[in-house]
Protein backbone atom coordinates (compact mmCIF):
# COMPACT_ATOMS: atom_id res chain seq x y z
CA UNK A 1 0.00 0.00 0.00
CA UNK A 2 1.36 3.43 -1.01
CA UNK A 3 0.30 6.51 0.94
CA UNK A 4 1.29 10.10 0.11
CA UNK A 5 1.81 12.63 2.87
CA UNK A 6 1.63 16.47 2.58
CA UNK A 7 5.08 17.26 3.97
CA UNK A 8 8.37 15.73 5.04
CA UNK A 9 7.87 16.46 8.73
CA UNK A 10 4.43 14.87 8.69
CA UNK A 11 5.86 11.77 7.01
CA UNK A 12 8.70 11.51 9.55
CA UNK A 13 6.22 11.96 12.41
CA UNK A 14 4.06 9.11 11.14
CA UNK A 15 7.04 6.89 10.37
CA UNK A 16 8.59 7.34 13.81
CA UNK A 17 5.22 6.82 15.46
CA UNK A 18 4.67 3.55 13.61
CA UNK A 19 8.16 2.29 14.43
CA UNK A 20 7.61 3.13 18.09
CA UNK A 21 4.31 1.20 17.97
CA UNK A 22 6.02 -1.96 16.68
CA UNK A 23 6.32 -1.64 12.91
CA UNK A 24 9.81 -1.82 11.39
CA UNK A 25 11.60 0.78 9.29
CA UNK A 26 12.46 -1.16 6.13
CA UNK A 27 14.08 1.41 3.84
CA UNK A 28 14.19 4.88 2.33
CA UNK A 29 14.95 6.03 -1.20
CA UNK A 30 14.31 8.91 -3.57
CA UNK A 31 13.17 9.07 -7.20
CA UNK A 32 12.52 11.88 -9.62
CA UNK A 33 8.96 12.12 -10.93
CA UNK A 34 8.20 14.91 -13.36
CA UNK A 35 11.24 16.86 -12.22
CA UNK A 36 10.34 16.67 -8.51
CA UNK A 37 12.17 14.46 -6.02
CA UNK A 38 9.91 12.02 -4.17
CA UNK A 39 10.99 10.46 -0.87
CA UNK A 40 9.64 6.95 -0.29
CA UNK A 41 9.88 5.13 3.06
CA UNK A 42 9.09 1.44 3.48
CA UNK A 43 7.48 0.17 6.68
CA UNK A 44 7.25 -3.55 7.47
CA UNK A 45 4.02 -4.61 9.16
CA UNK A 46 2.46 -7.94 10.05
CA UNK A 47 1.48 -9.19 6.60
CA UNK A 48 2.70 -6.45 4.27
CA UNK A 49 5.12 -3.66 3.40
CA UNK A 50 3.64 -0.16 3.36
CA UNK A 51 5.13 2.75 1.42
CA UNK A 52 4.89 6.30 2.74
CA UNK A 53 5.75 9.05 0.24
CA UNK A 54 6.19 12.79 0.05
CA UNK A 55 7.18 14.93 -2.96
CA UNK A 56 9.68 17.71 -2.32
CA UNK A 57 8.97 21.16 -3.78
CA UNK A 58 10.41 21.61 -7.30
CA UNK A 59 14.02 22.75 -7.11
CA UNK A 60 14.35 21.92 -3.42
CA UNK A 61 18.01 21.69 -2.38
CA UNK A 62 17.33 19.92 0.91
CA UNK A 63 14.85 18.52 3.40
CA UNK A 64 14.83 17.89 7.19
CA UNK A 65 16.91 14.75 7.79
CA UNK A 66 15.28 11.65 9.24
CA UNK A 67 18.51 10.25 10.71
CA UNK A 68 18.54 12.39 13.88
CA UNK A 69 15.13 10.96 14.73
CA UNK A 70 15.62 7.42 13.36
CA UNK A 71 19.22 6.24 13.28
CA UNK A 72 18.47 3.36 10.89
CA UNK A 73 18.12 5.94 8.08
CA UNK A 74 21.83 6.89 8.34
CA UNK A 75 23.07 5.08 5.23
CA UNK A 76 19.80 5.51 3.32
CA UNK A 77 20.05 9.30 3.45
CA UNK A 78 23.72 9.21 2.46
CA UNK A 79 22.69 7.17 -0.59
CA UNK A 80 19.95 9.66 -1.45
CA UNK A 81 22.51 12.47 -1.27
CA UNK A 82 24.93 10.50 -3.48
CA UNK A 83 22.32 10.02 -6.20
CA UNK A 84 20.38 13.27 -6.09
CA UNK A 85 22.64 15.90 -4.51
CA UNK A 86 19.71 16.94 -2.29
CA UNK A 87 20.93 17.51 1.27
CA UNK A 88 19.25 15.87 4.29
CA UNK A 89 19.71 18.87 6.56
CA UNK A 90 20.92 17.87 10.00
CA UNK A 91 22.43 14.54 8.90
CA UNK A 92 25.47 13.82 11.10
CA UNK A 93 27.83 12.74 8.29
CA UNK A 94 27.28 13.04 4.54
CA UNK A 95 30.49 11.42 3.28
CA UNK A 96 30.12 9.55 -0.06
CA UNK A 97 28.67 6.06 0.40
CA UNK A 98 27.69 4.45 -2.92
CA UNK A 99 29.32 6.87 -5.36
CA UNK A 100 32.87 8.06 -4.69
CA UNK A 101 33.34 11.77 -4.21
CA UNK A 102 36.18 13.90 -5.60
CA UNK A 103 39.75 12.84 -4.70
CA UNK A 104 40.05 15.48 -1.99
CA UNK A 105 37.24 13.70 -0.09
CA UNK A 106 39.23 10.45 -0.02
CA UNK A 107 41.57 11.63 2.72
CA UNK A 108 41.54 9.37 5.78
CA UNK A 109 38.92 10.75 8.20
CA UNK A 110 39.69 11.05 11.90
CA UNK A 111 36.95 10.38 14.44
CA UNK A 112 39.11 9.52 17.44
CA UNK A 113 41.75 11.83 18.92
CA UNK A 114 44.48 10.85 21.36
CA UNK A 115 48.09 9.87 21.80
CA UNK A 116 49.24 7.20 19.37
CA UNK A 117 45.97 6.97 17.41
CA UNK A 118 46.46 6.10 13.75
CA UNK A 119 44.31 4.76 10.88
CA UNK A 120 44.83 1.42 9.16
CA UNK A 121 43.27 1.39 5.65
CA UNK A 122 42.31 -2.27 5.18
CA UNK A 123 41.28 -2.86 1.55
CA UNK A 124 39.72 -2.44 -0.95
CA UNK A 125 42.08 -5.16 -2.29
CA UNK A 126 42.72 -7.87 0.27
CA UNK A 127 44.27 -11.32 0.22
CA UNK A 128 42.06 -14.20 -0.83
CA UNK A 129 38.76 -14.05 -2.69
CA UNK A 130 37.27 -11.04 -0.93
CA UNK A 131 34.88 -8.35 -2.12
CA UNK A 132 36.07 -4.78 -2.67
CA UNK A 133 35.54 -2.77 0.50
CA UNK A 134 37.85 -0.48 2.42
CA UNK A 135 37.78 -0.60 6.20
CA UNK A 136 39.33 2.40 7.94
CA UNK A 137 40.38 1.14 11.36
CA UNK A 138 41.25 3.85 13.87
CA UNK A 139 43.37 2.31 16.60
CA UNK A 140 46.12 2.97 19.14
CA UNK A 141 47.56 -0.42 18.28
CA UNK A 142 45.16 -3.20 19.37
CA UNK A 143 41.77 -1.83 20.42
CA UNK A 144 39.35 -0.55 17.75
CA UNK A 145 37.63 2.57 19.10
CA UNK A 146 36.24 3.45 15.65
CA UNK A 147 35.64 1.70 12.32
CA UNK A 148 34.59 3.35 9.11
CA UNK A 149 33.71 1.67 5.79
CA UNK A 150 33.96 2.69 2.16
CA UNK A 151 31.78 0.50 -0.03
CA UNK A 152 31.71 2.55 -3.24
CA UNK A 153 34.49 0.49 -4.84
CA UNK A 154 31.89 -2.22 -5.50
CA UNK A 155 29.20 0.05 -6.96
CA UNK A 156 27.90 -1.25 -10.33
CA UNK A 157 24.80 0.86 -10.99
CA UNK A 158 22.46 -2.15 -10.90
CA UNK A 159 19.37 -0.16 -9.90
CA UNK A 160 19.78 2.17 -12.89
CA UNK A 161 20.15 -0.73 -15.31
CA UNK A 162 16.64 -2.02 -14.63
CA UNK A 163 15.05 0.94 -16.43
CA UNK A 164 13.48 0.05 -19.81
CA UNK A 165 14.03 -3.69 -19.34
CA UNK A 166 11.17 -6.13 -19.78
CA UNK A 167 9.96 -7.91 -16.68
CA UNK A 168 11.44 -11.19 -17.95
CA UNK A 169 14.86 -9.59 -18.45
CA UNK A 170 14.55 -7.79 -15.13
CA UNK A 171 14.49 -11.03 -13.16
CA UNK A 172 17.79 -12.05 -14.79
CA UNK A 173 19.40 -8.84 -13.57
CA UNK A 174 17.81 -9.17 -10.11
CA UNK A 175 19.35 -12.58 -9.50
CA UNK A 176 22.77 -11.14 -10.35
CA UNK A 177 22.48 -8.12 -8.05
CA UNK A 178 23.87 -10.09 -5.10
CA UNK A 179 25.27 -13.43 -6.19
CA UNK A 180 25.11 -15.10 -2.78
CA UNK A 181 21.35 -14.43 -2.66
CA UNK A 182 20.41 -14.95 -6.32
CA UNK A 183 17.24 -16.89 -5.57
CA UNK A 184 16.01 -14.44 -2.92
CA UNK A 185 16.49 -11.42 -5.20
CA UNK A 186 14.70 -13.18 -8.06
CA UNK A 187 11.85 -14.05 -5.70
CA UNK A 188 11.43 -10.51 -4.36
CA UNK A 189 11.43 -9.06 -7.88
CA UNK A 190 8.99 -11.69 -9.16
CA UNK A 191 6.67 -11.20 -6.20
CA UNK A 192 6.41 -7.49 -7.04
CA UNK A 193 5.69 -8.23 -10.71
CA UNK A 194 3.11 -10.86 -9.76
CA UNK A 195 1.29 -8.39 -7.52
CA UNK A 196 1.06 -5.94 -10.41
CA UNK A 197 -0.09 -8.59 -12.88
CA UNK A 198 -2.33 -10.28 -10.30
CA UNK A 199 -0.97 -13.72 -11.09
CA UNK A 200 -0.43 -16.54 -8.61
CA UNK A 201 2.13 -19.32 -9.23
CA UNK A 202 0.95 -22.92 -9.02
CA UNK A 203 1.48 -24.89 -5.78
CA UNK A 204 4.25 -26.93 -7.40
CA UNK A 205 6.04 -23.76 -8.49
CA UNK A 206 5.76 -22.40 -4.94
CA UNK A 207 7.32 -25.59 -3.60
CA UNK A 208 10.15 -25.45 -6.16
CA UNK A 209 10.86 -21.86 -5.15
CA UNK A 210 11.12 -22.85 -1.49
CA UNK A 211 13.37 -25.76 -2.43
CA UNK A 212 15.91 -23.47 -4.08
CA UNK A 213 15.59 -20.73 -1.46
CA UNK A 214 16.36 -23.08 1.42
CA UNK A 215 19.31 -24.71 -0.37
CA UNK A 216 20.66 -21.21 -0.96
CA UNK A 217 20.28 -20.53 2.76
CA UNK A 218 22.23 -23.67 3.69
CA UNK A 219 25.05 -22.86 1.24
CA UNK A 220 25.40 -19.34 2.63
CA UNK A 221 25.48 -20.45 6.25
CA UNK A 222 28.08 -23.10 5.42
CA UNK A 223 30.17 -20.38 3.79
CA UNK A 224 30.07 -18.40 7.04
CA UNK A 225 31.25 -21.51 8.91
CA UNK A 226 34.12 -21.88 6.41
CA UNK A 227 35.26 -18.30 6.98
CA UNK A 228 35.00 -18.53 10.76
CA UNK A 229 36.90 -21.82 10.89
CA UNK A 230 39.56 -20.39 8.59
CA UNK A 231 39.92 -17.29 10.81
CA UNK A 232 40.50 -19.62 13.76
CA UNK A 233 43.14 -21.61 11.87
CA UNK A 234 41.07 -24.84 11.92
CA UNK A 235 42.22 -26.36 8.64
CA UNK A 236 40.18 -29.56 8.88
CA UNK A 237 36.95 -27.74 9.76
CA UNK A 238 37.57 -25.25 6.95
CA UNK A 239 37.98 -28.07 4.44
CA UNK A 240 34.99 -30.03 5.74
CA UNK A 241 32.51 -27.15 5.56
CA UNK A 242 33.84 -26.10 2.15
CA UNK A 243 33.18 -29.67 0.99
CA UNK A 244 29.64 -29.58 2.38
CA UNK A 245 28.95 -26.27 0.63
CA UNK A 246 30.28 -27.70 -2.64
CA UNK A 247 27.97 -30.70 -2.34
CA UNK A 248 24.96 -28.45 -1.70
CA UNK A 249 25.78 -26.39 -4.78
CA UNK A 250 26.25 -29.53 -6.87
CA UNK A 251 22.78 -30.66 -5.83
CA UNK A 252 21.38 -27.28 -6.91
CA UNK A 253 23.21 -27.62 -10.23
CA UNK A 254 21.81 -31.12 -10.76
CA UNK A 255 18.29 -29.79 -10.19
CA UNK A 256 18.43 -26.75 -12.48
CA UNK A 257 21.79 -26.47 -14.29
CA UNK A 258 23.12 -23.55 -12.20
CA UNK A 259 25.10 -23.83 -8.98
CA UNK A 260 23.50 -20.58 -7.81
CA UNK A 261 19.92 -21.50 -8.74
CA UNK A 262 19.83 -18.88 -11.48
CA UNK A 263 17.26 -19.10 -14.23
CA UNK A 264 14.77 -20.94 -12.00
CA UNK A 265 12.54 -18.20 -10.56
CA UNK A 266 10.53 -16.25 -13.14
CA UNK A 267 7.39 -14.10 -12.88
CA UNK A 268 4.49 -16.53 -12.78
CA UNK A 269 6.37 -19.45 -11.23
CA UNK A 270 9.55 -21.29 -12.19
CA UNK A 271 11.13 -21.97 -15.57
CA UNK A 272 10.94 -25.71 -14.90
CA UNK A 273 10.38 -28.10 -12.02
CA UNK A 274 13.49 -29.80 -10.58
CA UNK A 275 15.25 -32.14 -12.99
CA UNK A 276 15.63 -34.73 -10.21
CA UNK A 277 12.63 -36.75 -8.98
CA UNK A 278 11.37 -35.86 -5.48
CA UNK A 279 12.50 -39.21 -4.03
CA UNK A 280 16.07 -38.60 -5.19
CA UNK A 281 15.98 -35.03 -3.83
CA UNK A 282 14.87 -36.39 -0.46
CA UNK A 283 17.68 -38.96 -0.49
CA UNK A 284 20.25 -36.30 -1.35
CA UNK A 285 18.95 -34.04 1.43
CA UNK A 286 19.34 -36.85 3.98
CA UNK A 287 22.82 -37.61 2.63
CA UNK A 288 23.82 -33.97 3.11
CA UNK A 289 22.21 -33.26 6.47
CA UNK A 290 23.80 -36.01 8.56
CA UNK A 291 27.51 -35.18 8.04
CA UNK A 292 26.80 -31.44 8.23
CA UNK A 293 25.12 -31.90 11.60
CA UNK A 294 28.00 -34.06 12.84
CA UNK A 295 30.67 -31.58 11.77
CA UNK A 296 28.69 -28.64 13.17
CA UNK A 297 28.45 -30.42 16.53
CA UNK A 298 32.20 -31.08 16.50
CA UNK A 299 32.95 -27.44 15.69
CA UNK A 300 30.65 -26.17 18.44
CA UNK A 301 32.44 -28.45 20.92
CA UNK A 302 35.87 -27.00 20.10
CA UNK A 303 36.68 -24.76 23.05
CA UNK A 304 39.48 -22.83 21.33
CA UNK A 305 37.06 -21.92 18.54
CA UNK A 306 34.24 -20.91 20.90
CA UNK A 307 36.61 -18.72 22.89
CA UNK A 308 37.28 -16.62 19.78
CA UNK A 309 33.55 -16.05 19.14
CA UNK A 310 32.11 -15.70 22.63
CA UNK A 311 31.64 -12.03 23.48
CA UNK A 312 33.11 -10.91 20.15
CA UNK A 313 31.32 -8.17 18.21
CA UNK A 314 28.20 -7.96 20.41
CA UNK A 315 25.08 -6.15 19.22
CA UNK A 316 22.72 -5.31 22.07
CA UNK A 317 19.05 -6.35 21.88
CA UNK A 318 17.99 -2.72 22.30
CA UNK A 319 20.13 -1.61 19.36
CA UNK A 320 18.97 -4.53 17.20
CA UNK A 321 15.33 -3.61 17.81
CA UNK A 322 15.95 0.10 17.31
CA UNK A 323 17.65 -0.50 13.97
CA UNK A 324 15.36 -3.33 12.87
CA UNK A 325 18.32 -5.67 12.34
CA UNK A 326 17.55 -8.38 9.80
CA UNK A 327 18.26 -12.11 9.50
CA UNK A 328 20.77 -13.89 11.77
CA UNK A 329 22.27 -10.56 12.91
CA UNK A 330 18.93 -9.52 14.39
CA UNK A 331 17.90 -12.96 15.64
CA UNK A 332 21.17 -13.38 17.55
CA UNK A 333 20.35 -10.19 19.46
CA UNK A 334 16.76 -11.12 20.22
CA UNK A 335 15.03 -9.29 17.36
CA UNK A 336 13.18 -11.41 14.79
CA UNK A 337 11.19 -10.35 11.75
CA UNK A 338 11.42 -13.33 9.40
CA UNK A 339 9.44 -12.67 6.21
CA UNK A 340 8.69 -16.39 5.86
CA UNK A 341 6.57 -16.08 9.02
CA UNK A 342 5.58 -12.41 9.22
CA UNK A 343 4.77 -11.97 5.53
CA UNK A 344 4.70 -15.54 4.13
CA UNK A 345 4.87 -16.18 0.39
CA UNK A 346 4.94 -19.05 -2.11
CA UNK A 347 4.63 -22.41 -0.28
CA UNK A 348 5.72 -21.16 3.15
CA UNK A 349 2.15 -20.69 4.47
CA UNK A 350 1.55 -24.43 4.06
CA UNK A 351 4.87 -25.52 5.57
CA UNK A 352 5.83 -25.84 9.22
CA UNK A 353 8.21 -22.90 9.59
CA UNK A 354 9.25 -22.84 13.24
CA UNK A 355 9.80 -19.45 14.94
CA UNK A 356 13.41 -18.64 15.77
CA UNK A 357 14.72 -19.55 19.20
CA UNK A 358 15.35 -16.73 21.62
CA UNK A 359 18.89 -15.37 21.76
CA UNK A 360 20.17 -12.26 23.51
CA UNK A 361 23.98 -12.31 23.47
CA UNK A 362 24.18 -10.74 20.01
CA UNK A 363 27.82 -11.79 19.60
CA UNK A 364 29.61 -13.77 16.88
CA UNK A 365 28.86 -17.03 18.70
CA UNK A 366 25.14 -16.30 18.89
CA UNK A 367 25.09 -15.41 15.19
CA UNK A 368 26.69 -18.77 14.33
CA UNK A 369 24.23 -20.63 16.55
CA UNK A 370 21.34 -18.94 14.74
CA UNK A 371 22.80 -20.11 11.43
CA UNK A 372 23.04 -23.73 12.57
CA UNK A 373 19.44 -23.54 13.74
CA UNK A 374 18.42 -22.17 10.35
CA UNK A 375 20.35 -24.98 8.62
CA UNK A 376 18.43 -27.57 10.67
CA UNK A 377 15.17 -25.77 9.90
CA UNK A 378 16.01 -25.60 6.19
CA UNK A 379 16.62 -29.35 6.01
CA UNK A 380 13.28 -29.97 7.74
CA UNK A 381 11.52 -27.71 5.22
CA UNK A 382 13.28 -29.42 2.31
CA UNK A 383 12.01 -32.79 3.46
CA UNK A 384 8.47 -31.41 3.57
CA UNK A 385 8.87 -29.91 0.11
CA UNK A 386 10.21 -33.14 -1.39
CA UNK A 387 7.21 -35.02 0.01
CA UNK A 388 4.67 -32.51 -1.31
CA UNK A 389 6.27 -32.25 -4.74
CA UNK A 390 5.47 -35.93 -5.27
CA UNK A 391 1.78 -35.06 -5.13
CA UNK A 392 2.09 -32.01 -7.41
CA UNK A 393 3.78 -33.52 -10.46
CA UNK A 394 0.90 -32.45 -12.71
CA UNK A 395 1.02 -28.75 -11.82
CA UNK A 396 2.30 -26.33 -14.46
CA UNK A 397 5.67 -24.82 -13.52
CA UNK A 398 4.71 -21.38 -14.83
CA UNK A 399 1.37 -19.66 -15.25
CA UNK A 400 0.75 -16.65 -17.51
CA UNK A 401 1.92 -13.38 -15.94
CA UNK A 402 0.69 -10.82 -18.43
CA UNK A 403 2.68 -7.60 -18.71
CA UNK A 404 1.01 -5.17 -16.36
CA UNK A 405 1.00 -1.53 -15.35
CA UNK A 406 1.40 -0.35 -11.79
CA UNK A 407 3.69 -0.45 -8.81
CA UNK A 408 4.25 -2.97 -6.03
CA UNK A 409 6.76 -4.03 -3.39
CA UNK A 410 7.94 -7.62 -3.30
CA UNK A 411 9.96 -9.31 -0.60
CA UNK A 412 11.77 -12.53 0.26
CA UNK A 413 13.83 -13.82 3.18
CA UNK A 414 17.41 -14.19 1.94
CA UNK A 415 20.09 -15.96 4.02
CA UNK A 416 21.16 -12.48 5.18
CA UNK A 417 17.60 -11.32 5.93
CA UNK A 418 14.77 -9.59 4.11
CA UNK A 419 15.24 -8.43 0.49
CA UNK A 420 12.87 -5.78 -0.93
CA UNK A 421 12.09 -4.77 -4.52
CA UNK A 422 9.99 -1.68 -5.25
CA UNK A 423 9.01 -2.10 -8.91
CA UNK A 424 7.03 0.16 -11.27
CA UNK A 425 5.91 -1.27 -14.64
CA UNK A 426 4.19 0.06 -17.73
CA UNK A 427 2.91 -2.66 -20.06
CA UNK A 428 5.57 -5.03 -18.79
CA UNK A 429 8.44 -2.57 -19.19
CA UNK A 430 10.28 -1.52 -16.05
CA UNK A 431 9.91 2.19 -15.37
CA UNK A 432 11.81 2.01 -12.12
CA UNK A 433 13.15 -0.71 -9.84
CA UNK A 434 14.61 -0.03 -6.42
CA UNK A 435 16.21 -3.09 -4.77
CA UNK A 436 17.21 -3.14 -1.10
CA UNK A 437 19.24 -6.00 0.28
CA UNK A 438 19.58 -7.11 3.89
CA UNK A 439 23.32 -6.52 3.50
CA UNK A 440 22.73 -2.80 2.92
CA UNK A 441 20.45 -2.53 5.93
CA UNK A 442 22.72 -4.51 8.29
CA UNK A 443 26.30 -3.68 7.34
CA UNK A 444 26.15 -0.21 8.92
CA UNK A 445 25.85 -1.96 12.30
CA UNK A 446 29.45 -3.15 12.02
CA UNK A 447 30.46 0.39 12.96
CA UNK A 448 29.09 -0.25 16.42
CA UNK A 449 30.12 -3.74 17.51
CA UNK A 450 33.90 -3.40 17.98
CA UNK A 451 33.85 -1.88 21.46
CA UNK A 452 36.17 -3.96 23.64
CA UNK A 453 37.49 -5.99 20.69
CA UNK A 454 40.94 -5.96 19.12
CA UNK A 455 42.40 -6.26 15.63
CA UNK A 456 42.62 -10.05 15.70
CA UNK A 457 38.85 -10.19 16.31
CA UNK A 458 38.19 -8.40 13.03
CA UNK A 459 37.91 -11.46 10.73
CA UNK A 460 35.54 -13.19 13.16
CA UNK A 461 33.21 -10.21 13.37
CA UNK A 462 33.19 -9.63 9.60
CA UNK A 463 32.55 -13.31 8.84
CA UNK A 464 29.88 -13.66 11.53
CA UNK A 465 27.81 -10.90 9.93
CA UNK A 466 27.70 -12.99 6.71
CA UNK A 467 26.88 -10.03 4.48
CA UNK A 468 27.71 -9.17 0.88
CA UNK A 469 29.33 -5.91 -0.25
CA UNK A 470 27.74 -6.43 -3.67
CA UNK A 471 24.37 -6.25 -1.97
CA UNK A 472 25.33 -2.95 -0.34
CA UNK A 473 26.77 -1.10 -3.33
CA UNK A 474 24.18 -2.05 -5.92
Amino acid sequence: MTMTRPGVTALWDELCSRVKAGDRFAGLFATRTGGALVLSAHVATAGSIDTLEVPLPPGAAGYPALTPRLGAAFWYEREIHDYSGVVPEGHPRLAPLIRPGPPEEHALPRHVAGYGIFTIPHGPVRSGVMESIEYLVETPGEAIPHLNMRVFYKHRGVADRFAAMTQDDGVLLAERAEGTASVAHALAFSHAVEQIARCQPSPAAGLARVLHAELERIANHLDVAVRLADAAGLAVATARFALHKERVQRLVSAMCGSRFGRGVVVPGGVSALPQLPPAQIRAEIDRLSQPIAADAAALMATSSFLDRLRGTGPLTPARARQHGALGPVGKAAGYTDDARLARPYDAYPSLAVEPARKHAAGDALARLRVRWEEVDQAFALLRQVAGELTERSGDPPRLPCEPGRGRAVGWAEAPQGEVLYDVALDAGTIIRCQPRSASFHNLVLMHEVFTGDILTDFPFIEASFGLSVAGVAL
